[in-house]
């Protein structure tokens, strides 16, 4: 379980609330275009990963992993992040919505797709927007990251809107069932193409802009590599 300090972004005011996640599922392969998915799947396959067995995948991980600071610590320099939309469902202020990380060790990755999945925290933003508020437009919510290198100017990393990805009815219909999701669980919603090569960074940068109510969330992560003695 783990409890996070968030806020709620209502455009004219905010509200501070506290978030506990009992669960917390990352679903992979979740593109609506199987043109996209196969491009996803060929990336990872460029990296020794083996092709899913069916798609979407859903992947169970401890909510332990999920964390809104500005740093994570992962082993060695074979990890790299995913912009993620995620959809939290809590008991009191219904489905909430944030931009987060799937940062994920490819090395492990390259052997076993859920032990990966374990490896790394899992960097979701502190400011959330209420699911109701963007249902209508669902569609053109925009996902981007940027590959932070270095002193270097900051490289756009991924873009895409969430008419790629399959709708959040349909992901949650498949991962938990008919139904809403059970009130503490949170998911991961699937990644947007890497424009490039897939690639490690310094760090990322995160958003879900909203074209239609011209707001934003954002976060920014740094990766501390420690050194891994063999």
């Amino acid at each position: 379980m783990k409890t996070l300090d968030c806020r709620i972004d209502g455009g004219a005011s905010i509200e501070v609330i506290e978030v506990t996640v009992s669960g917390l599922v990352i679903a992979g392969w979740a593109g609506r275009d199987a043109r996209d998915v196969e491009h996803h799947i060929r990336e990872l396959e460029a990296l020794g990963v083996k092709r899913p067995a069916s798609v979407p995948t859903f992947y169970r991980v401890a909510s332990a992993l999920l964390t809104t600071e500005d740093a994570i610590d992962v082993v060695g320099t074979h990890s790299s992040g995913e912009v993620e939309v995620v959809l939290i469902q809590t008991a009191n202020d219904g489905l909430l919505v944030g931009i987060g990380s799937d940062h994920t060790d490819r090395r492990v990755e390259s052997y076993d797709v859920a032990v990966s999945k374990q490896m790394c925290a899992k960097p979701v933003s502190a400011a959330l927007w209420r699911y109701s508020d963007v249902a209508s437009h669902w569609d053109s919510l925009i996902a981007r990251s940027w590959r932070i290198d270095g002193d270097a100017d900051s490289v756009l990393y991924q873009e895409g809107t969430l008419a790629r990805l399959l709708h959040p009815d349909a992901l949650i219909e498949r991962g938990f069932g008919a139904g809403a999701m059970p009130p503490g669980s949170a998911m991961f919603c699937g990644t947007q193409a890497v424009l490039g090569e897939l690639s490690a960074g310094e760090g990322y940068e995160l958003e879900l802009h909203d074209p239609v109510l011209g707001r934003s969330l954002r976060h920014r992560y740094m990766v501390d590599a420690l050194a891994h003695v063999e």
